[in-house]
């Protein structure tokens, strides 16, 4: 008896579904893990004054006083939810949601870099910032109001975490110059009003990285998070708690010291990340024919400026906090979100999408669909 297995010709929409397993799948692996660090989060808030890393913890307390673990899970899970909506709804604007596009579509929202790995790192607040790029590319862009937008926005991003200033304000930044500036054309006012956005964010930096530490003792802060802590029977959560409290006391020079300490291990790494990089080429090759397709060179130029900007600001993260997986992934979910921008610039000609019966591409898609994440220090 002859066994004849036939693969199927568009196996892209059984793509879509298994990548659909895998976050599930990741999710319940996920929700097994006890939350430390993203717990502790929660419990900061401002009781001591102002304080960086605090926003999300401060309205948190607003609601309730004492904090079980669950609402990381089911904050970040919410905020998972909200982000995949977005971005499809992004998706289909920008390209449409036919079978043509599902390569397109398996690449960015399929990839390991971008929802699977915000699961993983559920209850980081790096989904935030993503989900703030994705309001600001579906929102109207031809007032100065988007720009007042992005910057408050931008502001609202510094306060939950001031490590955003790196990992997200520099891709909306090029988000409002591609969807406005090169739109509505520089004026006076659009021009004031962006230098003046761009020194109130980068004022509130600085201000959350050295006006946000901590006044009061380590003993005293980490008595006030224990007391917000719900479940006193745990004997884990204060333990890991008074562990983690060095955090909002730990200076900028020593988190350096740090990163560069672990730099041997960390960078051990990076053959695997480039790796995950080439396993996209289908995606950074229809990018750049996006790119080249421009109408206008001085467009062109401006958006090979910015991903350098973009790349840059990760590259002082890099030399910064050795939270490498996190950082390559949101790298290029950065990426992913600027080819939205960029598709809505006036083109030359029309670029053809992704192909769906490429063998080498359908092979890339399968490796992209059913790798589960990334990781948050360490590939994997």
């Amino acid at each position: 008896m002859k066994l004849n297995l036939r693969m199927p010709k568009n196996p892209w929409p059984l793509m879509v579904a298994v990548n659909v397993a895998v976050l599930i799948g990741v999710f319940l692996y996920k929700i097994t893990l006890v939350p430390y660090v993203p717990y502790i989060h929660l419990l900061v808030d401002y009781h001591f004054g102002f304080t960086k890393r605090a926003l999300i913890g401060a309205i948190a307390s607003l609601f309730v006083h004492k904090m079980p673990v669950w609402p990381v899970f089911a904050l970040g899970g919410a905020m998972l939810l909200i982000t995949a909506g977005l971005f499809v709804q992004l998706f289909r604007r920008t390209f449409g949601f036919d079978r043509a596009q599902l390569p397109l579509f398996v690449l960015t929202a399929g990839s390991p870099f971008f929802l699977k790995n915000f699961i993983y790192t559920l209850g980081h607040f790096d989904i935030y910032g993503c989900a703030i790029a994705i309001c600001l590319l579906l929102a109207p862009a031809r007032s100065v109001a988007f720009v007042i937008s992005a910057a408050l926005a931008s502001m609202l991003l510094i306060l939950i975490h001031h490590i955003h200033f790196l990992m997200y304000v520099p891709t909306i930044a090029v988000i409002v110059v591609l969807r406005h500036y090169l739109v509505v054309g520089l004026t006076r006012q659009n021009a004031i009003v962006g230098m003046t956005a761009a020194l109130a964010v980068a004022a509130l930096f600085f201000a959350a990285q050295f006006y946000g530490t901590m006044t009061v003792s380590p003993n005293e802060f980490s008595a006030h998070l224990q007391s917000r802590i719900a479940d006193t029977s745990r004997e884990d959560l204060p333990r890991y708690t008074d562990a983690f409290v060095y955090i909002w006391y730990q200076p900028l020079s020593r988190e350096i010291h740090d990163t560069w300490e672990r730099m041997p291990a960390n960078l051990l790494g990076l053959p695997v990340f480039a790796l995950l990089i080439w396993l996209h080429t289908p995606l950074w090759q229809y990018f750049a024919r996006l790119i080249g397709a421009l109408s206008s060179e001085l467009h062109g130029r401006i958006v090979i400026a910015a991903i350098v900007v973009v790349s840059a600001a990760y590259l002082v993260m890099f030399a910064m906090v050795f939270d490498y997986s996190r950082w390559i992934s949101n790298w290029a979910v950065c990426l992913f979100l600027i080819l939205h921008a960029v598709k809505t610039l006036p083109a030359s000609k029309d670029v053809p999408l992704i192909p769906t019966d490429d063998r080498r591409t359908t092979v890339f898609g399968w490796i992209v669909t059913i790798i589960p994440r990334v990781g948050i220090v360490r590939p994997f």
